[in-house]
């Protein structure tokens, strides 16, 4: 089953496509951490992927899809895998439904977490960050110890990340949906898009989304 994830940064999409990954024993496709590991990898392929984010240009969208065909090829995603985040354009998303069809395979669910900037905003300025370890907190219900010491590593580095600002979050939410939009109707002349309320615990939301995807 191959499936597209969708939401807001910030609405903890990354979060519930790890748990898809382990339930449904498909691999999590998130391209900007892929195209990092092939970089690091002295690749030929992540040599062109450096020659263009060391410029801090764009990645060509036929680069991004050779190393999704790559990935789909391993093993453990002939099975089917989930795109987290991906893809973000209509010549994007024309060229996945390429890839796959000439794998055998389609997309079979487009899934899109609605949650208002409102509730976003409110998660992401609250959230506090351990430098040392990547340990989070927020200060409204899992606030950092008030000595400061982290509780995973006891570091004393917990800090409010530069862009876990109002402003940010914003701009970042209106460029989702500005982005977004022309994707989820590239899919939705398929019917098989679903929108859930991703507001809410961890597990009513998941909860959501095994019942958009019928499990």
């Amino acid at each position: 089953m191959d499936i597209l994830l969708f939401g807001p940064p910030g609405a903890g999409k990354g979060t519930q496509a790890k748990l898809l990954t382990e339930e449904l024993r498909a691999p999590q496709i998130a391209t900007g951490d892929m195209m990092r590991a092939e970089r690091q990898s002295g690749s030929e392929l992540g040599k062109k992927f450096d020659e263009y984010m060391s410029a801090g240009k764009l990645v060509p969208d036929d680069l991004v899809i050779e190393l999704i065909r790559k990935r789909l090829s391993q093993d453990d995603a002939k099975g089917g895998a989930i795109f987290d985040g991906f893809p973000r354009t209509v010549p994007q998303a024309e060229a996945l439904d390429a890839l796959l069809a000439s794998m055998g395979r389609q997309i079979d669910r487009v899934i899109a977490l609605d949650v208002p900037l409102s509730a976003i905003v409110e998660r992401v300025v609250g959230r506090r960050v351990c430098l040392d370890c990547g340990q989070t907190y927020h200060v409204s219900y899992n606030p950092p110890p008030s000595d400061g010491v982290c509780v995973s590593c006891k570091g004393k580095n917990i800090v409010q990340r530069k862009d876990d600002t109002e402003e940010v979050v914003s701009t970042r939410f209106e460029q989702y949906e500005a982005m977004t939009q022309p994707v989820l109707a590239h899919y939705q002349a398929r019917g098989i898009v679903k929108v859930i309320d991703g507001v809410g615990e961890l597990e009513a939301v998941t909860a959501r989304l095994r019942e958009a995807l019928g499990r």
